[in-house]
């Protein structure tokens, strides 16, 4: 038996949002399709701020998941919604017991823990954020594809300001951006077999990485990120590999009044970004390297490491996820955009001196590669850096590369 904390819903009576927090009932705007709402107030309370916005309908608020709430009148009722956390029932430990757990790397194997870390699942089409700081935008606007740490859009969906959402970050280094700003991915994942647990059984060097060695904060090796106040469950990309884009990713910002703002849109067949932000946000990009606020479109230069195949009448197709729809061809023109079955993902490994890694590009004589399971041991001895959290890359010579081979990751038919 196990206990949610997904509230109660009342009946719908209009269009309007309300719901009950601490024993009050309160107007409120849903996000993330009902996975957290900004609560409104029209007096100061506890937990509420005023709010920075000359358009607000009140003049406090605070943001709060849907699992915080007791009673839900309004909005799209949850749908499509992630599966929330859920605990065993039990007298002897509350939420506040499983966060203490959740911190403590000596607790990764407990059965409680295990059990709830367990039922944060990523299914086909989960929407999945990774922050970011100015400097990563930039490179997902010049080509980066998703890879490292990540996260559920369900169980982030109420962290909206820039001193939140610094608990995300896997660039540890704010001080280059504004601070009034934080950046971030969002796609729908293409399948759970693209994602891992980061606990100690399957990056056990990640959890043992020192200090000097490692960038942001350490891996617990629980499932769950270093925060003082919240259980956020975390994920990474299998073999902290690079995931083909899917169609209508999006990069957003979140500035200081709370709001989501989406600056661009991924366009597959453009393989590029077209600008969705108007001038009111321009502003918003200011501090993002080599980006130009007024340009429309910006075109992906570099060839993706890893590539999204699948297969049509026996012949094999460059495809896209377009998901929740499904999968298609990768083309200009609509009528050639049928669908795709058999659907994988492939990507190229090498093993350098002993050391599994990602191919990400290559020239004549030198191969960029990202070590799959980085340790105390292999980091130092191949020179290998830290670029963000989780994430150890080096330039290794082609003449000491073994095992070169392009490795299909096959995606399984959904029934």
């Amino acid at each position: 038996m196990s206990l949610s904390s997904q509230p109660h819903r009342l009946p719908t009576a209009g269009s309007d949002i309300w719901v009950s927090l601490d024993g009050s009932t309160h107007p409120a705007e849903e996000i993330a399709r009902g996975a957290a709402y900004e609560v409104l107030s029209a007096e100061p309370a506890p937990g509420f701020e005023p709010v920075r916005r000359p358009d607000a309908r009140l003049p406090f608020h605070r943001y709060v998941h849907v699992s915080d709430l007791s009673a839900v009148r309004g909005g799209t009722g949850g749908a499509d919604l992630d599966a929330p956390l859920m605990a065993p029932v039990g007298r002897h430990r509350n939420w506040a017991e499983l966060h203490q757990l959740s911190q403590r790397p000596a607790s990764a194997t407990d059965p409680v823990l295990t059990a709830v870390r367990a039922s944060a699942v990523v299914r086909r089409g989960t929407p999945m954020v990774k922050v970011l700081s100015a400097r990563q935008l930039a490179g997902f606007v010049q080509g980066w594809l998703p890879y490292g740490f990540c996260y559920r859009e369900y169980d982030v969906a109420h962290l909206r300001t820039s001193t939140d959402l610094a608990v995300l970050r896997t660039d540890p280094d704010p001080g280059r951006d504004d601070p009034d700003v934080t950046y971030a991915l969002r796609w729908r994942a293409i399948d759970p077999v693209d994602y891992q647990v980061p606990t100690a059984q399957a990056q056990p060097g990640l959890v043992t990485m020192p200090p000097h060695d490692r960038m942001g904060p350490a891996v617990l090796g629980t499932g769950f990120t270093p925060s003082g106040r919240h259980l956020i469950p975390e994920f990474a990309t299998r073999d902290l590999a690079d995931l083909p884009m899917p169609a209508n990713a999006a990069l957003v910002a979140y500035p200081a009044s709370g709001e989501e703002v989406v600056l661009y849109t991924f366009r597959p067949e453009q393989r590029g970004w077209l600008r969705m932000a108007g001038p009111r946000w321009r502003h918003l990009l200011a501090a993002v390297p080599g980006v130009s606020p007024d340009q429309e479109y910006l075109p992906v230069g570099e060839t993706p490491s890893t590539r999204l195949v699948g297969e049509h009448q026996g012949a094999e197709y460059e495809a896209v996820a377009d998901l929740p729809g499904g999968f298609r061809v990768l083309a200009m023109t609509t009528a050639a955009r049928f669908p795709v079955d058999r659907v994988h993902r492939r990507t190229r490994f090498v093993l350098w001196r002993g050391a599994r890694c990602v191919a990400l590009r290559s020239d004549a004589n030198w191969i960029r590669v990202r070590l799959c399971r980085p340790d105390p041991d292999n980091v130092p001895a191949l020179g290998a850096q830290c670029y963000e959290r989780g994430v150890y890359e080096a330039w290794a010579p082609v003449a000491e590369i073994a095992d070169d081979q392009t490795v299909d990751i096959r995606y399984p038919a959904e029934d």
